[in-house]
């Protein structure tokens, strides 16, 4: 199990180089199934290897120029003061038993087991509908323009401090539709981003004496890392169209099994 979670870990990447997101998703689920580490430690771990991965991959696009600093702090800084303040105050207030519905206990554990399942299928919901965001012009920066990307850069702020993930998939279509801006470019700002919020998120999980297993971590990430320069090297004669949708359908099938393990057993 623990040879297939460190496969794993390579996919993370790969799948994050090929999309240019989607791969985060996968990060709890390895950890918690494969290699035994509880689930809000899971949580913290998958921060540090997604913003770790993030950053690698955001190398080749400040290369190609393909990165929005502007836009990547006015988005980030409303969304990575939120992770910081999840990971920091939120999630160490939640019990570890929250409450018994008839006979079943909720935990701390089912209910981020369970938020991390119904964001996996809205990422597949994303993957799988074929649905493209396009932008005819640059977006005007007036205040209610503003105002709706701090709160969308807040909400991503808060999801990706619960359940790790960096939301990849929901930061590019609002990048597109918010601020105007082309695909690549939106790919590599969110590369930007990601890599922000997940590392301050993880700061938030140092403060509160989170037991970190650093040697762990680091052959984690480093196979990630891998992982992601393979995956951009392969950009290049991939198209990432019909890898995108299959693998909208492997997330799904994966969100189906975390409900049904987690609920129904």
């Amino acid at each position: 199990m623990e040879v297939m979670g460190y496969i794993g870990a390579v996919v993370i990447g790969l799948v994050m180089g090929l999309l240019g997101g989607g791969g985060s998703v996968l990060g709890v689920p390895i950890l918690v199934y494969l290699m035994g580490v509880s689930p809000v430690l899971s949580t913290a771990y998958s921060l540090f290897i997604v913003g770790t991965t993030a950053g690698v991959g955001l190398v080749g696009k400040i290369r190609e120029r393909l990165v929005n600093y502007r836009i990547g702090i006015i988005f980030g800084l409303p969304s990575l003061v939120m992770v910081y303040l999840t990971r920091r105050l939120i999630l160490p207030w939640i019990p570890d038993e929250i409450t018994t519905i008839g006979s079943t206990l909720i935990t701390k554990d089912l209910l981020i087991m369970v938020l991390f399942a119904l964001l996996m299928l809205a990422a597949a919901y994303v993957m799988i509908a074929k649905k493209t965001y396009s932008s005819t012009k640059p977006k005007t920066f007036n205040l209610k323009t503003i105002l709706n990307i701090a709160c969308d850069g807040a909400i991503v702020g808060f999801l990706t401090g619960m359940v790790g993930a960096g939301g990849g998939f929901l930061i590019i279509p609002a990048l597109v539709i918010l601020f105007g801006l082309e695909m690549k470019m939106a790919v590599g700002t969110s590369l930007f981003i990601i890599m922000m919020k997940s590392l301050v998120g993880f700061i938030g999980d140092i403060q509160i004496a989170q037991n970190i297993d650093w040697q762990f971590l680091m052959i984690f990430t480093g196979l990630s890392m891998m992982g992601i320069l393979v995956g951009n090297w392969l950009t290049r004669f991939v198209s990432n169209k019909g890898l995108k949708q299959m693998f909208g359908y492997f997330v799904l099938v994966l969100a189906c099994f975390i409900i049904f393990k987690e609920i129904i057993l």
